[in-house]
Order: structure tokens, then sequence, then C-alpha cells
């Protein structure tokens, strides 16, 4: 486990990376052929995973990336989270999701596995955007 007092480099860029989402991000971090799945999509290769953060930077307005925890134990890495962001519909629907992050580390410590777990289904975060 990390120390405490002083979190890895990795961490820190980490952390940083959740303040600044979804601009800035530190993609050096990631291995060339990342795989990533969250409950909507899966997808294998850095390139790829570039795409889906530049679609919710174009899509997505003030969103917000919300780190609730984060821990190392050897090559995994687990953070909780709140991500938020604005639907750009008619009347600007609010949508949360919590839920945590499963990364696992190669032996240059590049991250080969992001699994995003989230606390709700696809279909109660459709249903938010129909919320008045």
């Amino acid at each position: 486990m990390a120390n405490p007092e002083r979190p890895s480099p990795l961490l820190e860029i980490i952390t940083a990376d959740y303040q600044n989402f979804p601009h800035n991000q530190t993609y050096s971090i990631y291995a060339e052929d990342v795989f990533f799945k969250d409950p909507m999509t899966e997808f294998r290769g850095l390139a790829q995973y570039q795409k889906m953060i530049q679609f919710m930077t174009t899509w997505f307005k003030d969103s917000q990336l919300d780190l609730q925890g984060i821990e190392q134990e050897g090559d995994r890495i687990k953070t909780q989270w709140i991500l938020s962001w604005t639907t750009p519909l008619p009347w600007q629907p609010r949508i949360t999701i919590s839920g945590h992050t499963e990364m696992i580390l190669n032996q240059e410590d590049k991250v080969i596995s992001h699994i995003d777990v989230w606390d709700c289904s696809p279909w109660s975060v459709l249903q938010q955007h129909f919320v008045i």
C-alpha cells in the first residue's frame, strides 16, 4: 500500500488527472494496448481511450470527476469517484454517476487495464436525463 503521507508519483498523477478531468489528461501513464471497460463500452488501445475522453470533452459540459479515495496495492490501483456533467439538451440535465475504477499496472508502471464499475445501471443514468 502507498505511504499515506506521501503518495507515489503515479498516484499523484492520477489524482491530478481527476482534478483536471477531462482536460490535460496524462496519457503517458497508459500502455499503448490499454484495455478499457465500463458498463457502456469496451475496447483496447490508447488511441481509442483518447477518443473517448475527447468525446466526453465535446459532448459533456461542465464535467467534474471528484476523487473520493485512491489506494495502491502492488500492481493494482483502485479509485472511488463521483462523475458529474451537464448534458447539452435544452433542459440542461445534471447527470451524476458514482463508482470505482480498478487499474492494473505492467512492470513499467503503465496502466494496462482500466475498468470502471458504476454504482448504478446505465438505465438509471439515462433516466436522469429526463428528470426535470
